[in-house]
């Protein structure tokens, strides 16, 4: 067969209608301006805000939103997560002592809340570690990079998460949403794998999508949320088992009381057995290592039983 040039209008490989950035690009060099060429009707539909912002398009924004953060994490080689759920507000180690200086002058409710916060900081701390644990051991399997960090990429726990990665040398996701007040994506996640979402629902799927283990931290009606779906999700069927490292048994045992939701039997007992408790990084990390058969001395592939 004789060779056609590449480029040449009778490559059998090209397509033979032009992509969609170039019929952009055609439509851009019109210089004729008309009142049919101006009106918003006359706009490719997917160059077209106002039409993709319209209600009868919210199915197509929800694939777009399900379907972009696919591709990016496919691109990036990310084969799984290690999630990690947990509050915005626990701080930071020295940030917790720069609060309890000051409570001295707080009412009792406030000065109880700041410290009970300041107490929690130890999590951050647990997150951080175990994140670098993760991170430093550079799992890969079949090319596909496992038990990459995942958080909600905000402020304290998600912060801690995405810290720890990246001191460890590794890159992190991050999956933002938009919300009323400001949220931005903390300084640690990686940009390209930094996301943001519109849909609750579908930022929720995303991090269940890849997850492998998930570590849910002391937090509020978010990770409420989505400690509570996750276990829905198993307890039903419709997710296999993975480890679910739950942190601060004093904390949850307080604000949830487990034992009573399986004695009033509306769970069963052996519900309760989908949770790990755990208090420290090595633990967390013991957890998932013995559910996957992890090889614990070293970096390299993930057992090919797994």
């Amino acid at each position: 067969m004789t060779d056609t040039p590449e480029g040449s209008d009778n490559e059998l490989r090209d397509h033979k209608f032009y992509h969609a950035d170039m019929e952009a690009g055609f439509a851009d060099s019109i210089d004729e301006q008309t009142p049919q060429t101006r009106h918003p009707a006359y706009r490719l539909a997917f160059r077209d805000q106002d039409f993709l912002l319209r209600e009868e398009l919210r199915p197509v924004r929800f694939q777009l939103e399900l379907l972009k953060p696919e591709m990016l994490l496919e691109e990036a080689r990310v084969g799984s997560t290690l999630v990690m759920y947990g509050s915005a507000r626990i701080p930071d180690p020295d940030k917790a002592e720069e609060m309890m200086k000051g409570v001295g002058g707080l009412d009792d409710e406030r000065r109880t809340v700041v410290e009970n916060l300041a107490k929690k900081s130890k999590y951050y701390a647990e997150a951080y570690r175990l994140s670098r644990i993760a991170s430093e051991k550079a799992i890969v399997e079949e090319g596909m990079r496992q038990f990459v960090v995942c958080s909600g990429g905000g402020p304290s726990i998600m912060e801690a998460a995405n810290r720890g990665a990246s001191d460890a040398g590794a890159e992190s996701i991050g999956l933002n949403i938009i919300l009323p007040h400001e949220q931005a994506p903390n300084q640690y996640v990686t940009p390209y794998l930094s996301l943001n979402f519109h849909y609750f629902a579908l930022r929720k799927m995303h991090f269940l999508l890849r997850a492998r283990a998930v570590a849910v931290f002391p937090g509020g009606f978010g990770t409420f949320d989505e400690m509570f779906e996750l276990l829905t999700l198993i307890q039903t069927g419709k997710m296999k088992p993975i480890p679910i490292l739950l942190y601060g048994k004093d904390f949850w045992n307080r604000v949830v009381n487990f034992e009573a939701i399986a004695e009033e039997g509306t769970i069963s007992k052996k519900d309760l057995d989908l949770i790990t408790w755990c208090e420290t990084a090595e633990e967390g990390w013991a957890a998932i290592s013995e559910f996957y058969g992890l090889d614990d001395g070293g970096n390299g592939e993930m057992a090919s039983g797994d």
